[in-house]
């Protein structure tokens, strides 16, 4: 090891908490990604031959028999970023926890095994509290045949859920974000949108009980699905059980996140290529779109940059589509050629106007967060 003694530092080499502000690069400046990219370049490649995959992808990859391999992710949910607890029921909550770690390891067309689960507990938080958060991790453990086998408990200003999640598959048969290939078709499993139109309703009405409104009287009938969509999204492990009995493997494979075109530039990124999108294929359902309408609101800004639908976003060959439920997803779009323009992203408006598609959606450095 290298630490040096602080006593024994050069001022010129001193801790970035110890130096001025105004002179250090905020966050907000290269966003969430361009983290991601400097922490990757500080860690260096990596050196281990069994390692497949490391900071690239949904999940690490790294081989553990002849053949096999084992798919790695963890995700933090945390009080005031992710979920404001005015209107996230605590078993929905730990659902959704475990959820977005599975859905991780789904994307890389993997089986989820094992989950550990470290919270943080304010002290506002009681027992019977804490257990109505595991209750719904253990709901989601049943959904997806899995086991949580350790962790850690913490005290902390906010609750927190950061969770860690072991899967498997045939090393031949995890899927990444770098295999699409021109000439594929781009396809999204499920609707898009609702996740995102699901909290504006939510922050609508916690806003409105903030203010006390007289005449308010919350009625959430008419958005029941969208609201259980961004409560308690599943991860989409049928899908991909269905892939694999009809012997289909997607060239590449993300789930959405952050948003079905902040996604599909991952995709276009991590394999050299380009997209051409269609407005009218995006596949939205009729209670999102009732939404927006009642917001005022483009509808497909919803489906483009709203995320948290934690769908999958996959390119197939045409004829490899026959052998899928064609229930089961929507073709929105095919892979093409990078544009010479640098312009990765195309979509064709409804009105016929192909237009660049800018990437978008949540970052969790950027100017706000859709919980604030």
């Amino acid at each position: 090891m290298n630490l040096q003694d602080p006593s024994q530092q050069d001022p010129s080499q001193q801790d970035p908490s110890q130096q001025d502000p105004s002179q250090q690069t905020a966050l907000a400046e290269i966003g969430e990604f361009g983290l991601i990219a400097m922490m990757r370049d500080t860690l260096g490649d990596p050196t281990d031959d069994a390692l497949v995959s490391g900071i690239a992808d949904d999940a690490a990859v790294y081989r553990v028999d002849d053949g096999r391999a084992h798919v790695l992710t963890t995700d933090t949910l945390v009080e005031g970023v992710h979920f404001d607890r005015a209107f996230m029921p605590l078993e929905h909550l730990g659902f959704k926890a475990l959820s977005v770690n599975v859905s991780d390891v789904v994307a890389m067309n993997a089986t989820p095994r094992y989950a550990t689960v470290s919270i943080g507990i304010p002290q506002n938080i009681s027992v019977e509290m804490v257990t109505t958060i595991y209750d719904g991790l253990k709901q989601a453990c049943d959904a997806y045949d899995m086991t949580i086998v350790g962790g850690d408990t913490n005290a902390a200003h906010g609750l927190s859920l950061s969770i860690s999640v072991v899967g498997a598959a045939d090393e031949d048969d995890v899927v990444y974000r770098e295999g699409a290939q021109v000439g594929d078709k781009i396809c999204v499993t499920g609707d898009i949108g609702s996740s995102y139109a699901g909290l504006k309703v939510l922050l609508r009405n916690r806003k409105r009980l903030q203010e006390q409104e007289e005449d308010f009287e919350p009625n959430l009938d008419p958005f029941s699905y969208v609201i259980r969509r961004h409560l308690a999204p599943p991860a989409q492990l049928k899908r991909i059980q269905e892939w694999a009995g009809a012997g289909a493997r997607p060239h590449a494979l993300i789930d959405i996140s952050d948003g079905l075109s902040a996604e599909v530039h991952h995709l276009c990124e991590a394999s050299g290529v380009g997209a051409q999108l269609y407005e009218p294929a995006l596949p939205i359902d009729p209670e999102t779109r009732n939404t927006a309408t009642e917001f005022g609101e483009d509808v497909t800004v919803y489906a483009l940059f709203g995320g948290e639908d934690y769908e999958l976003v996959f390119t197939m060959p045409e004829d490899a589509l026959d052998a899928l439920d064609p229930q089961t997803y929507s073709v929105v779009g095919e892979v093409v050629e990078r544009d010479e323009t640098d312009e990765e992203v195309m979509i064709q408006r409804a009105h016929g106007e192909n237009v660049p598609l800018q990437p978008g959606g949540f970052d969790h450095f950027g100017p706000s967060s859709p919980q604030a």
